[in-house]
């Protein structure tokens, strides 16, 4: 059973169609994910609001995931940078974004992505940045590779990266993924299709960045994250 709650007076809701349903047509695990009966409205307590707290210091490295072991990772370096802002276009400084993602061949630094494509021993495909006062966050890391998840006949998920933004608590989560631009996977791929507005289906989409790539060394992608309102990105749950 999920649980929502009310969006607070003043922000606006997300018009239909930007977030992707719970249950989508055509993504087979949102069978076995999605509630069979209404959700139940939770109210917050003090409990949920004050923790436990994102703590800890951010390590020297935590947000270059090319600089996190003894060698070089194979594949493309890429910078992904962006704002996280509000839906009035205000940045929201001190936000813990963490970042997952597959190695330059498409495989994942995990026990269960055991599909034949090579590990990098020197890529793991985990990092974390907390939003500086404008809202800015920066990464540097290896542009990932599509890999075949077995949803239908020859799927393949298009190159993608996973953020996760956290408030104050670990119930101020919010995760999406961030595609890269003509991609031509996008067709066959229902868990980008399962958000039905094409133009908020867009801006799941980062866009290369020349004047932000690093000579001789990285390309650049953009990638904002709009928290609220009509420009919000998409989240993988819906909430108010």
């Amino acid at each position: 059973m999920f649980v929502t709650i009310p969006h607070p007076a003043g922000y606006r809701p997300a018009p239909d169609g930007n977030h992707p349903p719970l249950l989508s047509e055509g993504y087979r695990s949102t069978v076995l994910r999605a509630p069979s009966e209404a959700p139940v409205v939770l109210r917050h307590r003090l409990t949920e609001v004050t923790g436990p707290l994102l703590t800890g210091d951010i390590g020297p490295n935590d947000h270059d995931l090319t600089a996190q072991h003894d060698g070089e990772p194979i594949g493309q370096r890429i910078v992904v940078f962006g704002r996280v802002l509000d839906s009035d276009g205000r940045a929201v400084p001190n936000t813990l974004v963490e970042v997952w993602q597959a190695n330059a061949a498409g495989r994942y630094a995990h026990a269960r992505d055991n599909w034949p494509a090579p590990l990098d021993p020197n890529f793991t495909g985990g990092g974390r940045v907390v939003t500086d006062a404008q809202g800015n966050y920066s990464f540097t890391t290896i542009k990932p590779g599509a890999y075949p998840w077995g949803n239908h006949h020859n799927a393949w998920r298009p190159a993608h990266i996973h953020l996760s933004l956290f408030g104050r608590s670990f119930t101020q989560r919010l995760v999406t993924q961030m595609y890269f631009p003509d991609d031509p996977l996008f067709a066959q791929d229902p868990i980008f299709n399962s958000v039905p507005d094409p133009t908020a289906r867009q801006r799941l989409v980062s866009t290369f960045d020349l004047e932000a790539t690093r000579p001789e060394w990285a390309l650049a992608y953009r990638f904002d994250v709009v928290l609220r309102g009509r420009e919000q990105t998409p989240f993988e749950e819906p909430h108010e």
